[in-house]
Parts: structure tokens; sequence; C-alpha cells
């Protein structure tokens, strides 16, 4: 068996753009408790999807960062670009997981609400789910 890997790499379906190749999953509660904290940046293609999770903030953070709320679907439900810290963004009873990307990736990849996205093992974005 051959273990899982540790990231994902993050497809907007709807604009055939890649959000991030080197995506890590917060899906344990110490990950999520943890999230961005320590880091000093997110570099290009790097990311934290946390599930689940309705809302989020940036108390302790150095930097800001673009957030993506998802639906269970994996359908934009709410964008935040460049989220200073300090921050708490909205709770949202129908978001099943939150996308943390570097700042600007909302923008530059025209990712918008209702916009579709997939998820696949491992950093090369032409792999199979």
């Amino acid at each position: 068996m051959t273990p899982t890997s540790i990231y994902v790499t993050v497809i907007n379906q709807a604009r055939g753009t890649v959000l991030g190749d080197r995506v890590r999953m917060a899906d344990t509660f110490w990950a999520r408790a943890k999230g961005l904290l320590g880091k000093q940046e997110l570099a290009f293609g790097e990311g934290l999807l946390i599930t689940p999770c309705r809302g989020i903030h940036s108390y302790g953070m150095g930097f800001s960062f673009d957030a993506i709320y998802l639906s269970q679907d994996l359908i934009i439900l709410h964008t935040i670009e460049r989220m200073a810290p300090g921050r708490r963004g909205p709770v949202l009873k129908e978001a099943r997981s939150v996308l943390e990307l570097p700042a600007g990736t909302i923008q530059a990849s025209a990712t918008e609400v209702g916009d579709k996205l997939l998820i696949r093992q491992g950093t090369n974005p032409l792999a199979l789910e």
C-alpha cells in the first residue's frame, strides 16, 4: 500500500487553473488548530485546506492571505481576498472547508463564487483522482 501524500493539488475546474500544487491538508483537530500559525508566508503554489471548517481567523498571523469557503461539493461559496492579520472571517453554516492561499491568488486566477474546484492527491495537477 502506498502512503497517502500530505499534499494535494487544487484546481479551479471552471477556470482551468491550478490554485495550489502544494496544499497541505488540515483535517485533524491539531492541524486545524495550528493552521498557518508559525509560517512566515505562503509561497506561490502553497496553501492549507482546512476541513471540516465553517469559519477562519487570522489572529497571530504575520501576513495576509486569500481564503475560499467551499461547500461539500467543492463549490465556492465565499471568498476573502488579502485577509489581513488580526481579522475574523464570517462563519458560514453551509461551508464544509476553507482553502487558504497566498494573497493575490484569487485575483490572479479570476476565481469567483460559484466556481467548482477539484482536489487531487499529491503535487501533480494532472494526476488522477
